[in-house]
């Protein structure tokens, strides 16, 4: 008796394992609408004036900062998020941005980049312009071609242009390669 159901319990755990490995769906696994322009990059942050001359570079200071840009939830080829991750080395940015996806662009115009702390204050904005990323822009640390990514941003509430002889931000660095200096 013994060896029939344990022939018996073997038959069931085959069947269920087998089934169990059945696709669902026709679909193949596969990238994002934006898929080429997604992705983690390593940046540096400096302050230009108005014909995008280098007035201040690594302005904050960071050095090499992570910056992401990603798909939206709705796979959307004509949106894509840009964030800073909140880690107080840039601005503590992420919105999404419109892009062109055949030329590699991105932009936007007055997006709330951040809600007031307070009551009374307006939320913040920002511009993006000349947005883009080349396949093969720039060279990694081994001199290899890697992807680059370059924008300019300002803020609506940046104390610091009429401070300090700046006009606005140029963001640019490379795909983050996992290799360190």
């Amino acid at each position: 008796m013994k060896k029939y159901f344990i022939s018996a319990a073997m038959s069931v755990l085959l069947a269920v394992g087998f089934t169990a490995c059945d696709s669902e769906t026709d679909e193949k696994p596969g990238g994002t609408a934006i898929e080429k322009m997604c992705g983690y990059w390593d940046v540096q942050v400096d302050a230009v004036d108005e014909n995008n001359e280098v007035v201040y570079e690594d302005i904050f200071g960071s050095g090499i900062i992570p910056f992401y840009t990603y798909n939206t939830a709705d796979n959307s080829s004509t949106k894509m998020w840009i964030d800073d991750l909140r880690n107080d080395n840039f601005w503590n940015i992420k919105f999404l941005v419109d892009v062109n996806y055949s030329a590699m662009t991105f932009s936007a115009t007055d997006v709330v980049y951040e809600e007031g702390q307070y009551e009374e204050e307006e939320p913040g904005k920002a511009t993006v312009w000349d947005g883009k990323i080349v396949e093969n822009g720039g060279l990694n640390l081994h001199g290899k071609p890697w992807d680059t990514i370059d924008f300019n941003i300002s803020f609506s509430d940046d104390p610091y242009p009429e401070n300090y002889g700046y006009h606005h931000y140029h963001v640019s660095g490379l795909r983050h390669t996992g290799f360190t200096e």
